[in-house]
């Protein structure tokens, strides 16, 4: 299911207080607008997977849905896939797979996180067509200098606006949510659309987007914006 939580209402008269509204716009145009789909891969949607978030199974039939109505209004979706090479037996992260991940599971992570492998097959509930994209990352943010194409691909379809979705909320959907602001993109975290393994780190999250770095609203709120320019 979806995470039952959602901005405190402290939090929006903090936001209220600061800016005189709650959200930051009321229209964006479809034509320069990309939801980015982050990490909804087996790694971790398949139960018992080395870095499983139950919740990301949740989140399917939102992400499908504002995936449809953005390409039906003529905008881009991106999924971002994560994968490490590795060589002599070392991953080309090794610093977080040697730190960050307990000694018995890091070959077993290293394996799920092998480029074109069963770990990095976007989850089978959702829907990817042809006209989507499909990118790799290697860092948390897919826009981390040398994490992935992102950036560039943004450029080339001439992208204003970044709806991102995916798991986990708190973590690479954060961290990318905050670099694409710092490039200057028209930022949404659509909080229907993002999971976390617990409703306090999802919460946290979007509370922590809508005081600094983008606009935090559910799939109907987006829709709604995207659908304003084209009446």
């Amino acid at each position: 299911m979806v995470h039952p939580v959602t901005v405190r209402q402290e939090i929006i008269d903090r936001v209220l207080a600061r800016r005189g509204r709650q959200h930051l716009y009321d229209a964006l145009d479809p034509s320069e607008t990309a939801f980015i789909v982050i990490d909804m891969q087996n790694m971790f949607c398949e139960p018992g997977a080395p870095a499983e978030v139950p919740a990301s199974r949740g989140i399917c039939e939102p992400i499908n849905r504002l995936c449809q109505e953005l390409r039906d209004l003529g905008g881009l979706v991106i999924w971002i896939t994560s994968a490490t090479t590795s060589a002599n037996g070392k991953s080309d992260w090794e610093h977080f797979i040697r730190n960050f991940v307990a000694e018995d599971i890091q070959e077993r992570t290293i394996e799920a996180l092998q480029p074109g492998g069963h770990g990095e097959q976007v989850w089978q509930e959702l829907v990817v067509e042809d006209g989507d994209l499909v990118i790799r990352k290697n860092r948390y943010s897919a826009l981390t200098p040398g994490s992935s194409m992102l950036q560039s691909i943004l450029s080339s379809h001439r992208i204003r606006n970044v709806l991102i979705g995916g798991t986990k909320t708190n973590i690479c959907c954060e961290s990318t949510t905050r670099d694409a602001m710092m490039l200057d993109y028209n930022v949404v975290m659509v909080e229907d659309c993002n999971a976390a393994l617990s409703d306090e780190e999802h919460r946290a999250a979007l509370e922590n987007v809508i005081q600094q770095f983008g606009d935090v609203m559910t799939v109907d709120e987006v829709v709604a914006v995207l659908k304003t320019r084209r009446n």
